[in-house]
């Protein structure tokens, strides 16, 4: 463990590595009212996957949202070079797998919130369950809910589009052009891994319900792409919601429509029934 920090009253932040933090939530793990305390092995847990380039400011805006409905937060961050090489995020999305089945979270039910390209990170760990279903059955019983905020879909432009915005957008044109060549060289080692973890998270192993935030304006975020899955994934008999705006902002729409977006994520968190909520958002 590289550290601990007390990042408000009652949520130690616990650094586990670079790119990993897990949030400990002391005030909201008692249950209210008259129910029984939920101990540590049961109290539910939110694996955070953010946008590429997240700053801490941003993030901690949500994690103050479970924080207040009573759940400990890990957040788990990508970088760039995941991305561009596909084997990288595959390593990185194994040991991702192997530390939500370490003795500290093994027994913890689990909800996924993804952004953007965090999206990316969680289909690289989909591709590990989806070889050996049997042996992480455990593991996919534990979510219960996925959050899917502006994922990344749709063409390889998307994908240049978005690397341009997010990492350089100073240079957005210029370095969605050198992308697309370089996925061109490099199809073997880029492209068909992209393909391979679309293919899984299109056919996800992973049926809990899920929800969907995107809109209509997002150069990143094909919607027409985010319907197609989600029309295939409730014609698997999953239940899915969706709220899509006319125009927002990428991985944004808490700032744009902040109470519409708090009012769907708290129904969402409200109908899958796995923890006991403190108060309203």
């Amino acid at each position: 463990m590289l550290g601990r920090t007390v990042v408000s009253r009652g949520v130690t932040a616990h650094r586990l590595s670079k790119n990993v933090t897990f949030y400990v939530n002391e005030v909201a793990s008692p249950a209210s009212g008259c129910q029984p305390p939920v101990s540590e092995e049961q109290k539910p847990l939110l694996l955070m996957l953010p946008w590429l380039g997240s700053r801490p400011q941003a993030l901690a805006k949500y994690c103050e949202i479970y924080f207040r409905t009573g759940f400990d937060v890990l957040v788990v961050e990508s970088e760039v070079q995941e991305f561009l090489w596909p084997r990288w995020g595959m390593e990185h999305g194994k040991r991702l797998l192997e530390l939500l089945q370490s003795k500290r979270f093994v027994s913890r039910p689990l909800l996924v919130h993804a952004f953007s390209i965090g999206g990316y990170t969680f289909s690289q760990l989909l591709v590990h369950v989806s070889q050996d279903t049997q042996k992480y059955q455990a593991l996919i019983q534990r979510i219960k809910g996925q959050v899917f905020d502006s994922l990344v879909v749709g063409s390889l432009e998307n994908m240049a589009i978005g690397l341009g915005k997010t990492v350089f957008p100073r240079w957005e044109t210029l370095v969605k052009q050198i992308s697309l060549l370089y996925f061109g060289i490099f199809r073997r080692q880029t492209v068909d891994y992209f393909n391979k973890g679309i293919e899984v998270f299109w056919n996800t192993p992973v049926t809990a319900p899920a929800l969907f935030f995107f809109c209509e304006n997002d150069a990143m975020s094909d919607p027409r792409a985010m319907e197609e899955v989600i029309d295939l994934w409730r014609k698997r008999g999953m239940d899915v919601t969706a709220k899509k705006w006319e125009e927002s902002t990428h991985a944004g729409h808490l700032k744009r429509h902040r109470q519409d977006y708090l009012t769907t994520l708290d129904m969402f968190l409200h109908s899958l029934s796995i923890v006991p909520l403190k108060a309203k958002m």
